[in-house]
């Protein structure tokens, strides 16, 4: 485990740029109606060279989660219930046959994941905050994207959590696809913290299911009457962030702490991550959380930060464009506005951490390798972007 050190990290990759009047008149463009060709392209330093960074479409109402289409397009979603096709420079009018959301507080439509027979069945995975009995609470979708791209077709809940609550915060929640198709997502603790300690709350947890919605046999209390027959991992605060690692299937996550203690972690079947019992972080009001950093039975986290940076997504770099980067972790935060990049070396331990885009484009929410190895990024604004990174003139 591996603390990130605050008074370095703060200095860490900070580059402020002065922007001239050309770059507001740029950045007024970007407020342009949806469907115009609103693009800027901007250059940074980093610890391998220069990156470009360019805005593919701009003036979307606080994108959650981007994807890459096989034919060179992407799809996006909205937080208050939308979903977008951007090509081109330009982005369509709301898909229809979305799922009603429950756009509340952190709740709305949320991440997007394509089945791996995308290209031949259409078929992607939606999460969701939905209504309910008692509340809110996050759901799992399954959809198929029509062929004039128009639509969803065949739209069906494969989950629903199991209890619901009026809370509007820590609904999760990213999706990864295991290498047998199997889904695995995370939900937070829905701001009730001891909900992450019951094996019979789906709250608080790393949840497994299979593409139909039914429990693999791999899980710790599928057939049992110890949990739930979904869960997977407890003990997690917020999980926003998980992937599988191209190279060798290892499922890592990262999840937001409270003030300090956020953490990538490497979920095991069964095992239980610590919150609230232990944690890096302390209240928000500056008081203890629980019993302090470790406790047997307890996982210690791979890494996590103090302060936090508030993760909002995670992806493992194994692209061509960036090999330099091959294997280490791309962690998109929300507080400090950047993208993060972890060192690993070949066992996986994290070492060096390099910030980057500090405060430039402001909270950045999902990142993802696209087929030729660049980044693609949204930002979580009332006017928020799709933004490309690739390498840059200079190298």
């Amino acid at each position: 485990m591996r603390r990130a050190d605050a008074a370095a990290s703060k200095q860490l990759g900070r580059r402020r740029h002065t922007r001239s009047l050309a770059v507001l008149v740029a950045l007024a463009a970007i407020a342009a109606p949806l469907g115009a060709h609103a693009q800027e392209t901007r250059e940074f330093p980093s610890q391998h060279g220069t990156l470009r960074v360019e805005t593919l479409a701009a003036g979307l109402e606080h994108p959650w989660s981007v994807e890459a289409l096989p034919d060179g397009g992407l799809i996006v979603s909205e937080r208050p219930g939308r979903l977008r096709i951007v090509r081109d420079g330009k982005v369509s009018k709301p898909l229809k046959g979305v799922p009603k959301v429950a756009e509340r507080g952190q709740g709305g439509l949320l991440d997007i994941a394509l089945d791996p027979g995308f290209a031949k069945n259409r078929t992607l995975y939606l999460t969701l905050a939905a209504n309910g009995k008692g509340g809110y609470g996050t759901a799992v979708v399954r959809a198929k994207l029509a062929e004039n791209e128009s639509g969803l077709t065949e739209v069906k809940e494969l989950f629903r959590m199991s209890k619901f609550t009026g809370k509007g915060q820590h609904f999760g929640s990213r999706i990864a696809i295991a290498p047998d198709g199997s889904l695995f997502f995370g939900i937070g603790d829905r701001g009730e913290r001891d909900r992450a300690q019951d094996p019979r709350d789906h709250a608080g947890a790393i949840l497994h299911i299979n593409a139909d919605g039914s429990a693999p046999g791999s899980n710790p209390y599928r057939g049992g009457t110890g949990g739930l027959a979904e869960i997977w991992s407890k003990g997690h605060r917020n999980p926003q962030g998980i992937a599988f690692d191209p190279k060798d299937g290892t499922l890592l996550t990262v999840e937001h702490g409270a003030r300090g203690g956020d953490e990538v972690n490497n979920p095991q079947a069964g095992h239980n991550y610590g919150w609230p019992v232990i944690t890096y972080g302390k209240d928000y009001s500056g008081a203890e959380i629980g019993e302090g950093t470790a406790k047997d039975g307890l996982d210690q986290p791979l890494f996590y930060w103090d302060p936090s940076i508030a993760p909002g997504a995670l992806a493992i770099y194994r692209g061509r464009m960036f090999p330099e980067w091959d294997g280490d972790l791309l962690v998109a935060a929300l507080k400090y506005q950047l993208l993060a990049r972890l060192e690993r070396d070949d066992n996986g331990a994290i070492g060096a951490e390099e910030r980057l885009f500090d405060g430039e484009f402001g909270r950045i929410r999902d990142v993802v390798v696209a087929p030729d190895g660049a980044l693609l990024m949204v930002t979580d604004e009332e006017n928020g972007a799709v933004l490309r990174v690739s390498k840059g003139a200079t190298q």
